[in-house]
């Protein structure tokens, strides 16, 4: 794989591919009985949006620690990638608990991302990257709010722009999505004149939230992009889990896994026949 500055040992370099490629590489020694798990944390600024107890990044930072917790074995490796909105970060997959709080600790302390920041590194790309740059095959947790800037599409039967990243990543891997949301982005209260900004963009729009009308319709838009959000994971052949800010995330993860035990041979094995 791809020589890391700062975090792969140069004794590892493979000097073979090195030269072949043109591109520093480094060897990698895996004993076949590990798992290799890899969590993507979308850490673009939709995600600083919190109006509970914690921010939408918080909780899926939360929900990475209590996967990596329930997948640990020993000798089992977790590796993490955080995506900007201009790049991506990637942290090397190391076994033991040590090892994971550091990966952890790494997340908790990534710098906020600004509003309006005018991301240019979409989450296709960031699911790419995963699926490129990490080739043996084992678990990978996809955590995001899934919402695209500037797509206003709401038709379950249209693709997202990630749609296809993450077939492909399904196709190679067991994939779980967790889907990070807060109640005010589902069911808009009456707050009077409001102005809603887009925090990705410069987009912002005054809403009277005190018209039950409005309310309705903009109520009735978030729950079509949430469908299509689950619509778009379900034909990938990922696993969805949604986690709320408002809401027990361990009681839901836990649910979740109890279930996923249960349906993970029969979703994968469609993945795979969707994606052939």
């Amino acid at each position: 794989r791809p020589y890391q500055p700062g975090l792969d040992d140069v004794r590892r370099m493979d000097w073979a591919v090195t030269a072949r490629t043109t591109e520093p590489h480094v060897r990698d020694t895996i004993a076949d009985r590990e798992l290799e798990v890899w969590a993507l944390l979308d850490a673009t600024a939709s995600m600083n949006w919190g109006t509970r107890t914690m921010t939408k990044r918080d909780l899926g930072i939360a929900g990475i620690a209590t996967m990596g917790f329930l997948t640990q074995k020993m000798g089992d490796r977790f590796g993490g990638v955080i995506m900007r909105h201009d790049s991506v970060r990637r942290f090397p997959a190391r076994s033991g608990r040590t090892a994971l709080y550091a990966l952890l600790r790494s997340m908790l302390t990534e710098p906020i991302v600004p509003d309006s920041s005018s991301p240019s590194m979409p989450l296709s790309e960031a699911i790419e990257h995963v699926l490129r740059v990490e080739r043996r095959r084992g678990m990978r947790i996809v955590v995001s709010d899934f919402v695209t800037p500037g797509d206003l599409e709401l038709d379950p039967a249209v693709p997202t722009e990630w749609e296809r990243a993450l077939r492909r990543l399904a196709s190679r891997n067991q994939v779980v999505c967790m889907e990070i949301v807060d109640p005010a982005e589902i069911n808009f209260p009456n707050m009077g004149e409001v102005l809603i900004a887009d925090p990705e963009t410069s987009a912002a729009q005054l809403v009277d939230t005190s018209d039950e009308q409005a309310r309705m319709r903009m109520t009735e838009a978030a729950a079509a992009q949430r469908r299509r959000v689950a619509a778009a994971i379900r034909r990938s052949g990922a696993a969805h889990v949604q986690l709320r800010t408002d809401s027990d995330w361990v009681r839901d993860i836990a649910r979740f896994v109890i279930g996923y035990r249960r349906v993970a041979p029969v979703l994968h094995n469609t993945g795979q026949v969707m994606n052939s």
